[in-house]
């Protein structure tokens, strides 16, 4: 399956070779064409995944790899400490992202910046990124940013504020290699991952984060 923000790309590169190479009877132009197109399928494609059940754990919201695990303050939406794990995403991974648990759509706010190489710590400062604040079922918060990079220049948001998601469930997607952090409170969660790791939207577990008992 191929999301449906990719058609655009994967259609016109085929049919404008295919168009230039009849007119031109240039084979090359037809096969260029189709190969760009086939590529970019591949780039846009969207499997279906399947979560582990359990209400309790922290999914990876992107294929990729751990490149920060830290536990820090964050005061601007969760104002508490909390793990901030990083997935980079490079050009061959799957680039939809989705919900690591199941809840409500609290807020999605999209900040400008730069363009810094994603991979780099100073980009989750500085770099364009769009943030989804998720409000798991128990009523803890969890962020998702989405963190553009040198070539991935847009964020492109699936869901809107207020709406209900389902763990796994897709939320949004970055377009040509690109980072995600997902923030949650630290206390009493249990990290699953470390650097290096490689994880898949949506099905890894990153971490245990206990159920509170008024949720």
């Amino acid at each position: 399956m191929i999301v449906k923000e990719g058609w655009p790309f994967v259609l016109v590169p085929g049919v404008f070779g295919a168009l230039v190479g009849h007119l031109t009877k240039k084979k090359s132009l037809l096969a260029g064409g189709l190969g760009v197109s086939a590529a970019m399928a591949y780039f846009f494609r969207d499997p279906d995944r399947y979560p582990p059940f359990d209400r309790e754990l922290i999914l990876s919201p992107a294929d990729g790899k751990i490149i920060t695990i830290k536990k820090e303050r964050e005061e601007r939406f969760l104002e508490t400490e909390v793990y901030r794990i990083g997935i980079f995403m490079n050009l061959f991974n799957v680039h939809v992202n989705r919900a690591p648990v199941t809840g409500r759509i609290l807020e999605i706010y999209h900040e400008r910046g730069s363009f810094l190489p994603a991979h780099k710590e100073e980009a989750f400062e500085r770099n364009d990124k769009r943030y989804y604040l998720i409000e798991r079922l128990d009523g803890t918060p969890i962020l998702v940013i989405q963190i553009t990079g040198l070539l991935a220049r847009k964020t492109i948001p699936f869901v809107q504020k207020g709406d209900e998601v389902l763990a796994c469930e897709r939320i949004g997607m970055i377009r040509f290699g690109s980072r995600l952090e997902v923030l949650f409170p630290a206390e009493g969660a249990r990290i699953f991952v470390n650097l290096g790791h490689k994880v898949r939207a949506g099905e890894s577990p990153l971490a245990l984060l206990p159920w509170r008992e008024n949720g």
